[in-house]
């Protein structure tokens, strides 16, 4: 287990996300993103999605970042104009590059909707911006798990933790990492010192740092960047089940425009042309529809 050689990180700003719609029917609690919390390098977004039979986000682009889908009830089917297709239920992730360019739709499966799930936007740096897109997928029982001990279950989407290791690989080095403990709990989690990192709550009450700051559910608490390599969480009277999110911050220009993402207004224009234009990585987007949508 890790030690507190140098305390826990404390908490420096707590937010709670407001439900608002987006997409087609998909009721949202905005994380990162939202005016309070623009973003956190290198995190652009995270939404916690509830998704009906009949929502969803049909045909749209990407370009210059990564989206990573997380699972927690229902099934969300992906299809993509590169004929890349496929469905993920509870628990199940997909770890999307966008890099040069995608346009894909996603929509919950009817006969096991409403979809809820958590998407999670990462900034790629300046030299992957334009790499060639990719996906990598597992299956809820393909995800490494960590007990530390009883009563505290961490799933290892990406990073480590209590020596488990995830297989995603991570253009810009990321750690996200799911928690659920039972009550009367105390867990210690090892974050490199550089990273940038947040919690987000999902259920129950936990209470973070040696002031036991309370996060309670679609609450954001950003953790302090002092060079601390640990973060102290217990929980008191009743379970929760929360993630901690953290990365390497890239520390370069983020210009955004809806969904694309560069490093400068120039480049967003470039996107805007290359995808109305089906160009530069959108050749396949002139005059496809999704099958699914």
């Amino acid at each position: 287990m890790s030690t507190l050689s140098k305390g826990s990180r404390s908490i420096i700003k707590a937010v709670l996300s407001r439900p608002t719609m987006d997409g087609v029917g998909a009721l949202v609690y905005r994380s990162i993103g939202d005016t309070e919390l623009r973003n956190h390098d290198p995190f652009l977004l995270l939404d916690e999605f509830n998704v009906d039979k009949d929502g969803g986000f049909p045909d749209h682009p990407h370009r210059g970042f990564e989206t990573v889908t997380y699972m927690r009830e229902g099934q969300f089917q992906h299809e993509d104009f590169a004929g890349h297709k496929g469905t993920i239920g509870p628990g199940d992730l997909q770890w999307m590059t966008a890099g040069r360019g995608i346009v894909h739709t996603e929509m919950p499966v009817k006969t096991h909707a409403p979809a809820h799930g958590l998407q999670l936007w990462i900034n790629l740096p300046k030299e992957h911006k334009m790499c060639e897109p990719q996906y990598q997928e597992l299956l809820d029982g393909q995800v490494p798990r960590a007990n530390p001990q009883d009563g505290v279950v961490i799933k290892v989407i990406a990073g480590e933790s209590h020596g488990a290791s995830s297989k995603v690989y991570t253009r810009t080095p990321t750690m996200y990492l799911d928690f659920k403990m039972a009550p009367h709990k105390t867990v210690e989690q090892a974050i490199p010192s550089s990273y940038n990192g947040f919690i987000y709550g999902l259920k129950g009450t936990i209470y973070v740092g040696e002031e036991g700051v309370a996060g309670k559910p679609h609450q954001t608490l950003v953790l302090s960047e002092d060079g601390t390599e640990t973060i102290k969480i217990s929980t008191k009277g009743e379970e929760a089940h929360f993630v901690v999110i953290a990365g390497q911050p890239l520390k370069e220009p983020v210009v955004q425009r809806g969904l694309f993402v560069m490093n400068s207004q120039a480049e967003i224009v470039e996107a805007m042309v290359d995808y109305q234009s089906g160009q530069h990585g959108f050749e396949r987007a002139k005059g496809w529809h999704s099958t699914i949508a």
